[in-house]
């Protein structure tokens, strides 16, 4: 018997090659048009309905990630960086001092990386004495007439002259006009009119993972250097202090891997809306790209300050306080886990309450421990100086303090800060 599905007849034959050899060459031609017309698609068809409809349309790079994302993205970051340039300027820090004769460059600071000096210097005393550069800093312009913002340590030295560098390179004698007295940062004058203003953002609004760009007189040298990275974390508190005894407590510090470098202080930390959402003031020496920055909202009051008082007015209510956590509460004993307990500093002149403070004439005491302010729980998240400073001197606020075992209201008038009030 035949096997019909072996003995095909020539027609047959014929039909199945044919629809071979076309599959084969629609195979090949259409890899052939899928190609040119990918290349097509992405040199000139793309282009053109993105133009002629308005459209965005993502392409794929070779690493794999969307180039149009990727271009929108750099371009953004050039964008800023061109608007945002002028209005940063470095600071300049001189002296009349003898003539240095100083060893290897010796970073003063352990933890966090304030900027100012650079050096550890020898002074020759019998040397003629001479205006010298001892550091520098970093400062942008938030109103057309002049007034800087920058950071506390950068302009601290009362016995030091100020000059501001603008871009171009233009200079300009500096006054100091205000020092807040519970953070980081202060504002410089210049005599000029008509310049760059940079925005100030939401720093409430800023979320991890957020591109981020500084600007600032990298190692006091390099005017204007650029660096960009992400928010890396919020809401730290740390303490950036210097081998002299001197530091700071920063609430709510932004976190971030954009690097920062001495001589950066006082800069902008920048989004990609050229907005400025913190302040540049610390970085960590014993880890890479660990920088911290004051978060713009925490500043705006004192730019407001300074522009309707002509000085920084701060409320005060006058008293030394830990933040209790668990850990602090089950060491201590405590009843309560979340607060501000009410102690003395480290130093025997450091007492607890502050003698004819707001805090004092409302009967707080050593110990007490505040609970709330005007209803907002006190804890990590919102530390007491940040509640406070949220009123004005002259407002009645209520507490809700733990004194002595047992619960009470207290109602606290509020004071305006000044240095005499600690030295009376």
């Amino acid at each position: 018997m035949e096997d019909k599905q072996l003995n095909k007849s020539p027609k047959t034959k014929i039909i199945l090659t044919t629809a071979t050899i076309a599959l084969v060459v629609g195979i090949i031609f259409g890899g052939l048009a899928g190609a040119i017309m990918g290349v097509l698609s992405t040199d000139y068809l793309l282009p053109w309905f993105e133009q002629t409809f308005n459209l965005s349309l993502p392409g794929i790079s070779q690493n794999g990630l969307p180039s149009r994302i990727q271009v929108v993205e750099e371009s953004a970051t050039v964008d800023v960086v061109q608007e945002a340039s002028p209005a940063v300027v470095s600071i300049v820090i001189t002296k009349e001092l003898s003539t240095y004769y100083s060893s290897a460059p010796s970073f003063p600071f352990d933890f966090f990386g304030f900027d100012w000096p650079f050096f550890q210097p020898e002074e020759d005393e019998d040397a003629p004495t001479v205006k010298q550069e001892v550091g520098g800093g970093t400062g942008f312009i938030i109103s057309d007439d002049g007034l800087i913002l920058t950071n506390k340590h950068v302009v601290a030295d009362e016995d030091a002259e100020y000059t501001v560098v603008l871009n171009d390179g233009t200079q300009y004698e500096a006054e100091v006009v205000g020092q807040d007295p519970f953070l980081d940062l202060a504002v410089v004058k210049i005599e000029a009119s008509d310049l760059p203003i940079l925005e100030l953002g939401d720093s409430d609004n800023i979320q991890i993972g957020q591109t981020v760009i500084a600007i600032g007189n990298a190692l006091s040298e390099y005017r204007n250097t650029v660096t960009k990275g992400v928010i890396s974390g919020i809401n730290r508190r740390i303490v950036a202090g210097d081998r002299s005894g001197g530091s700071e407590v920063i609430e709510e510090a932004i976190q971030t891997d954009a690097a920062i470098n001495p001589g950066n202080s006082g800069g902008p930390l920048l989004n990609l809306a050229g907005q400025v959402v913190g302040v540049n003031t610390a970085v960590s020496q014993r880890g890479q790209s660990v920088g911290f920055a004051i978060p713009i909202n925490s500043a705006k009051r004192i730019v407001e300050s300074i522009k309707e008082h002509g000085r920084i007015v701060r409320p005060w209510l006058g008293v030394r306080y830990m933040i209790i956590n668990d850990a602090i509460a089950k060491e201590n004993n405590l009843s309560v886990n979340y607060g501000a307990l009410i102690v003395r500093g480290r130093n025997p002149g450091d007492i607890a309450v502050i003698p004819a403070s707001p805090a004092d004439k409302a009967g707080l005491l050593e110990n007490d421990i505040i609970l709330e302010i005007e209803g907002e729980r006190v804890d990590e998240e919102h530390p007491l100086a940040v509640l406070i400073a949220q009123y004005n001197p002259g407002d009645n606020i209520k507490l809700k303090v733990l004194s002595k075992g047992e619960e009470k209201t207290v109602i606290v008038t509020l004071e305006e800060y000044a240095e005499s009030t600690l030295e009376d």
